[in-house]
């Protein structure tokens, strides 16, 4: 089994992203933390691991690997940004009491309303607000 560095610089070369040690640590740190973070929790992990970083490094990096389809970006309740590793079309949920942003497998196409027959879309995000079972047993 390779190591996920060598991965994730093969992602990088093949979306025309020359790698560097931040751009490296921060699809590593979304590959195995599919939480959907804000770049805040990115940066505040990463800055352990790698001193020099900054909070526009970070955000630059992501506005990068958004724009060359490397992640995707939500903007599920409007005030912060999180980040999706996952850019295949799938649905979230959101539970009200504990947070987390659990995903959920939906096949978007499916989903066409004759209203915007006429319109051009660019992304399809669904998601769910509720409570997740782990909260509704406390």
């Amino acid at each position: 089994m390779k190591p996920i560095y060598i991965d994730i610089i093969g992602d990088l070369k093949k979306s025309n992203i020359r790698p560097s040690i931040q751009r490296i640590a921060i699809l590593k740190y979304l590959k195995i933390n599919q939480s959907h973070p804000t770049a805040d929790q990115i940066y505040t992990h990463l800055q352990q691991q790698v001193p020099t970083i900054s909070k526009s490094t970070i955000y630059n990096t992501l506005d990068l690997f958004a724009e060359s389809g490397l992640i995707r970006t939500l903007s599920l309740e409007g005030n912060e940004m999180r980040y999706d590793i996952i850019t295949e079309p799938h649905g979230h949920f959101i539970c009200d009491q504990c947070r987390t942003i659990f995903n959920f497998s939906l096949t978007l196409d499916s989903i066409k309303s004759d209203e915007l027959k006429d319109f051009k879309i660019i992304d399809k995000t669904i998601y769910y607000k509720g409570i997740c079972a782990k909260c509704l047993l406390v």
